[in-house]
């Protein structure tokens, strides 16, 4: 039986399996296509977008402070250094519980709960809980074993002298930047270049940590200061403003042959470590940025400037008509009813109404230049922020009773610093050293260079030698008596000055303030002490002068600077024709003996065939009788025989400085009047036997 045959496939259905096929593959190769196509448009024309936002999705740089440079003191103590301590952190995708995690943390780091947790909330990837913990704080949190909870290492800086030098220094933010004093000045050399630290989670919101750099460090820097002259000054300073119930006060210290600052106190002074507790004026550095009316320690700009002009004379007598004088149609009153002084006296005694005339014959013109040329109206250029230039006003704006004001120390505005370079110039013999208080910068062997402190001369080295004689008396038998230091001689000015409470001189309230220098002819230190509103005793000799001798006599002492004025001196023979203390700062006119009556002379009636009887030295005490200067006594020294004698010149020394040649030498020496040495007899360049006396004449003229 044959098989049946096969239906072949109509010719219309095999066309359109084909056409299906090839719509098919039509599609693949358009989806292939544009798969391609997407592809290349992700991995090649948007990649760096995409690459950008999954690191912004997935990474945090999270900056790093640098290690800060070291301050030290002149004798590289270090005043300021930085320590590693643990900052806390959080990756709040981490941890299940933020709520509770957020306050668990906050009761033990005394934070905010909420706003914790709103940090945790917003920051899924990172977020600082609190940085630059405790050592127990770190334990604590330690001991919580929270997850998502990390710590990193960062640099504190910290104080170890505490309040020492405390307003110098300053103090730096949470990031390390510096806010005040030096830390802020110096802050981009101290700072160096932070670091950084990278923080990235992967797809399952783990993280892990790496640090990408960790930064350059800070370099070093080396201030003038001397910690111990420091704490000598910042503990008597501390010790008047507390006996005397004020407001406040400042004490500065100054190298006289270089400038530089060897202290600068303060008080209320603060604990650097923590500056937040102490309010925003105990932070305030007085000694460059209060702005004070000086009062009388002013009158050595003007007596200085007359006496340069040759308008005036140390023993020119000048009639202070008993404490009353009319400028400008006002009327100012002396602080005592004084007649007829001398110029010295006019500074010793401080006489307002002295001052005046002689700001008066030097003009509105002549008198603010010379102000100018001390310095003030302008910044000393002190490597310090936050420095006032003070107020000087220009001559165009001066009233009728300027001059007259200025003169005695008001309408002028000045800082502590500017105050201390005029004394330091008159004790460098006119020369103004600029105050300096940066010593060195460094990193490693690499010093940076350092400009030297400007000089200028301000007045002749003659005026400075007559102002340094006149502010000796000041300290000898004038308002400065308080200031006195034992086997140190000193030079200073007092000063009481009205402070101005809206707009008026308060009748109750004062800035008392003594400034000078020792030893006196050889300068080593200047000193600045100023007490802002003493309760009770308020002028300048008897609340700063002490405090001012007390810093100085430490001071001295630690520097092993040598005595040039002993406790203990030759006694001065008395007798009944010497002078008064009060006929002793009148103008000298005492007769000049002649060399037979000379005691000792080898032509003495007494001794006239043969040598001189050398009796050995007696020695006294200084006179502390208020009002009576040691140097004040005449009469007759007497030394042990030594081998001949030049007699050397002595016109225009001052007595202190003529006795101290005569007892090098081994010669007596016989003193009549005061002020400078006008006339000696021997005369210069004679050759005599040792032991034989000198006599010399001292006179104001």
């Amino acid at each position: 039986m044959a098989a049946p045959k096969q239906a072949r496939p109509a010719k219309g259905a095999s066309s359109g399996t084909s056409r299906r096929t090839m719509l098919l593959g039509g599609f693949l190769a358009l989806w292939v296509v544009g798969l391609t196509g997407r592809l290349y448009y992700l991995q090649v024309i948007d990649y760096v977008d995409f690459v950008a936002r999954a690191q912004r999705q997935q990474q945090r740089t999270v900056e790093i402070a640098a290690n800060r440079g070291t301050i030290f003191d002149r004798e590289m103590h270090p005043l300021a250094m930085s320590v590693a301590v643990d900052s806390v952190y959080a990756v709040p995708s981490e941890i299940a519980d933020r709520g509770l995690a957020a306050k668990v943390l906050a009761s033990t780091l005394h934070l905010d709960s909420g706003e914790l947790l709103a940090r945790f909330d917003h920051l899924r990837s990172f977020c600082w809980v609190k940085r630059k913990v405790t050592d127990q704080e770190a334990r604590r949190v330690r001991a919580l074993n929270l997850r998502g909870i990390y710590f990193q290492k960062e640099m504190k800086r910290f104080y170890p002298k505490g309040e020492l030098a405390a307003q110098v220094l300053g103090y730096v933010g949470m990031d390390d930047n510096g806010l005040a004093g030096i830390e802020f000045g110096m802050n981009k050399a101290i700072k160096g270049q932070p670091g950084r630290m990278l923080v990235v989670a992967d797809a399952r919101h783990q993280s892990f940590l790496s640090t990408d750099w960790k930064g350059e460090p800070g370099k070093n820097v080396v201030l003038t200061i001397d910690e111990n002259i420091q704490y000598i000054a910042e503990k008597v300073l501390a010790e008047t403003v507390t006996a005397s119930h004020a407001v406040g006060g400042v004490a500065v210290v100054e190298d006289t042959r270089t400038g530089r600052i060897l202290a600068m106190a303060n008080y209320p002074t603060l604990d650097a470590n923590d500056y937040t507790k102490s309010p925003p004026v105990d932070r305030i550095d007085r000694g460059v940025a209060f702005v004070f009316e000086p009062g009388s320690v002013f009158k050595l700009i003007t007596v200085s400037s007359a006496l340069e002009e040759g308008l005036t004379r140390p023993s020119e007598i000048i009639d202070c008509q008993m404490g009353r004088i009319e400028i400008g149609r006002h009327t100012i009153h002396d602080w005592k009813r004084f007649g007829a002084l001398s110029v010295t006296d006019i500074i010793a005694h401080s006489s307002d109404v002295g001052a005046i005339k002689l700001g008066l014959r030097l003009g509105d013109d002549r008198f603010y230049q010379h102000i100018r040329e001390y310095g003030f109206g302008e910044k000393t250029g002190i490597e310090l922020p936050g420095e006032e230039r003070g107020l000087l006003e220009p001559t165009t704006r001066w009233s009728g009773i300027s001059i007259g004001a200025i003169s005695i120390g008001q309408e002028v505005g000045v800082t502590p610093v500017q105050m201390l370079s005029t004394y330091e110039a008159i004790a460098n013999g006119g020369v103004m050293i600029e105050p300096r208080i940066l010593s060195d910068v460094f990193r490693g062997n690499e010093h940076d260079r350092l400009a030297p402190a400007p000089t200028h001369r301000v007045v002749s080295a003659r005026t400075a030698e007559e102002m340094k004689q006149m502010l000796t008396d000041v300290v000898l038998y004038g308002t400065g008596q308080h200031a006195r230091l034992n086997g140190y001689s000193a030079a200073g000015k007092s000063g009481t000055a009205q402070k101005i409470i809206a707009g008026r001189y308060s009748p109750s309230k004062y800035i008392a303030s003594f400034i000078g220098f020792a030893p006196v002819d050889r300068p080593a230190i200047a000193i600045l002490v100023s007490i802002d509103s003493p309760v009770g005793a308020h002028h300048g000799g008897e609340v700063a002068g002490p405090a001012f001798g007390s810093i100085a006599q430490q001071t001295l002492d630690y520097l092993d600077v040598p005595q040039d004025n002993p406790s203990q001196l030759p006694q001065i023979a008395s007798s009944a024709t010497a002078p008064s203390a009060r006929q002793l700062r009148d103008d000298g006119a005492s007769r000049l003996p002649s060399k037979s009556e000379l005691p000792g002379s080898a032509t003495s009636s007494s001794r006239s065939n043969s040598q001189p009887s050398i009796q050995p030295v007696s020695y006294t005490a200084l006179s502390d009788t208020p009002g009576v200067p040691s140097s004040a006594d005449h009469g007759t020294v007497v030394v042990d025989r030594g081998p001949p004698a030049t007699v050397p010149d002595f016109s225009g020394l001052g007595m202190r400085r003529v006795a101290d040649k005569c007892q090098e030498l081994g010669l007596g020496l016989s003193t009549s009047g005061s002020g400078l040495a006008a006339e000696q007899n021997p005369p210069a360049g004679t050759v005599l036997p040792a032991g034989s006396t000198v006599a010399v004449r001292f006179a104001r003229n």
